[in-house]
């Protein structure tokens, strides 16, 4: 989290979404045993005022939730929260996909590229992932539809990409970075869209690796490459929602949660889920 939290002065709590069961409360308008959501980070109780909460929530917005029954309310912070419309915007917005063209996803078997990928199908389009295990693939292609997964720690990846995407690749979600984007990046098409979403190859680095130089293939190929934050779109955070929601009551759409257990186990989750031990979303249940 060092490039989020470069920004917070410390002493502070660990950023992060969560859903939280209203206890006590004096504002009509967030009566108790209600779930609302909101950046609380990493604590078990906190005591707020919604009206100076809203719009000022970073990532995730402080919001009641609705009944959403009979998901889990832990979809708040999945595809129906900050991962869902990061995967939702990030398409709809950035590599505007069109039925036909061939989508590769990196990251593919996480919170955000697990969802990539299946707005990719809806949208008509070939999508290729990649994960880190062969597990990850088989879900990948079983569950969820992607024409092709490749396990990135066991394949050429050049070999991949032509074996995956023979007509090469129109549209990029880059959610790790490093030489695997390289890669991809220079096998695309011309006028080819990249969303960078997230570069987690790198984060623990203690240094920057040096990268490939990516400039001839930008130029010749003219490719589109545009990093977001998802709460650029703010204003428009329930339109991802709702459409979520209608594609996962419609059956259109899946989830996969790891849940752990126990505030204790929140380091453990965290640093699972850097590790890729996680397919889908990585949650903790207080309680």
């Amino acid at each position: 989290m060092r490039a989020y939290m470069i920004g917070y002065k410390l002493p502070v709590d660990m950023i992060g979404g969560q859903v939280a069961k209203i206890v006590v409360s004096r504002n009509e308008h967030y009566p108790i045993g209600k779930y609302v959501t909101g950046s609380f980070g990493w604590r078990t109780h906190t005591i707020c005022n919604p009206e100076k909460l809203k719009g000022n929530a970073g990532f995730a917005p402080f919001s009641l939730l609705p009944d959403i029954s009979p998901y889990p309310v832990s979809l708040a912070l999945g595809i129906l929260g900050m991962p869902g419309n990061t995967a939702y915007f990030g398409m709809k917005e950035i590599c505007r996909p069109k039925s036909g063209e061939t989508i590769v996803v990196s990251g593919a078997a996480g919170a955000v590229g697990t969802h990539v990928g299946q707005i990719g199908k809806l949208s008509g389009c070939r999508v290729v992932g990649f994960a880190g295990t062969d597990e990850k693939c088989y879900y990948l292609e079983k569950e969820l539809g992607f024409d092709r997964a490749f396990n990135y720690k066991t394949v050429d990846i050049k070999a991949a990409l032509k074996e995956g995407a023979p007509r090469k690749v129109d549209c990029y979600f880059d959610n790790v970075g490093g030489q695997i984007s390289s890669n991809i990046i220079n096998y695309m098409n011309k006028y080819g869209r990249v969303a960078v979403c997230g570069s987690i190859s790198s984060y623990n680095e203690s240094c920057s690796p040096k990268a490939t130089i990516l400039q001839p293939a930008i130029v010749l190929k003219e490719l589109k490459i545009e990093g977001f934050l998802v709460d650029r779109w703010i204003d428009r955070w329930e339109e991802g929602i709702n459409a979520n929601l209608r594609w996962l009551v419609d059956g259109k759409l899946k989830y996969e949660e790891k849940v752990y257990h126990g505030f204790d186990n929140m380091v453990d989750a965290f640093v699972g889920m850097l590790r890729g031990e996680n397919t889908g979303k990585a949650v903790v249940k207080i309680k």
